[in-house]
């Protein structure tokens, strides 16, 4: 499968999220009572679509950047990649599971691909980035691309070979490649979190600057409405 060259333009957008300050807002959110399993029902037109797993960072900023791509019919934000069941934010932000924050990405493999979904996740965060993403630290922020089956697997694992071979980075890939097993549904109050706390400090300084040099970097993924 033909790769997509990747620009040094990636470079720059990785390279500027990181240095990013710490707003502490960011975990000072209302709570909510987690529900087992899921909070948030998939309706039956979501589920005749494909989905694929990532982990890259906060989840605020990654369900923002993955639902403006085209081809992505809705993002889900939630914990994956640990052992534990029923994951709540507070465990996870504070670093006491094995899980990441992740998004569950639906999309139309006839109007984009596998392949494609994985060059927005290395080409919207730092994959050399070892347990932290700009502000965020820690394990939980780690980055994961999941995959369901051999062919995803090989799919990743090129693209990242390609990546080396281009010599991108200065430091070693540490972008885990992980086989899915479960994803759990965040609380209810942090899907689109982006959209609708657009005055939150944390979104105000990091979440929309990470999103629009992604849309700046790569126009050409971009749905209609999010140019």
């Amino acid at each position: 499968m033909k790769l997509f060259k990747v620009t040094i333009l990636v470079l720059a957008t990785m390279v500027s999220s990181s240095c990013q300050s710490k707003v502490r807002e960011h975990k000072q959110v209302e709570t909510s009572e987690h529900i087992e399993e899921s909070v948030i029902p998939v309706s039956q037109d979501l589920k005749n679509y494909e989905t694929a797993y990532f982990a890259s960072g906060c989840f605020w900023c990654v369900e923002a950047i993955f639902e403006s791509v085209r081809g992505v019919k809705e993002v889900i934000s939630g914990y994956s990649g640990g052992s534990e069941k029923n994951p709540t934010y507070e465990q996870v932000g504070r670093g006491l599971t094995t899980h990441a924050e992740a998004v569950e990405v639906y999309y139309d493999p006839k109007e984009i691909s596998f392949t494609e979904l994985v060059q927005v996740f290395f080409g919207s965060h730092d994959p050399t980035s070892f347990n932290r993403q700009g502000p965020d630290r820690g394990p939980q922020y780690r980055s994961i691309a999941f995959y369901k089956n051999e062919d995803e697997k090989k799919i990743i694992e090129d693209y990242m070979k390609a990546l080396r071979e281009q010599k991108i980075y200065d430091a070693p890939i540490v972008t885990e490649v992980t086989k899915f097993v479960k994803f759990y549904d965040a609380e209810d109050y942090h899907q689109d979190y982006e959209r609708k706390h657009p005055n939150n400090s944390y979104i105000r300084n990091v979440s929309i600057p990470r999103l629009n040099r992604f849309k700046k970097n790569f126009p050409g993924f971009l749905k209609e409405e999010a140019h």
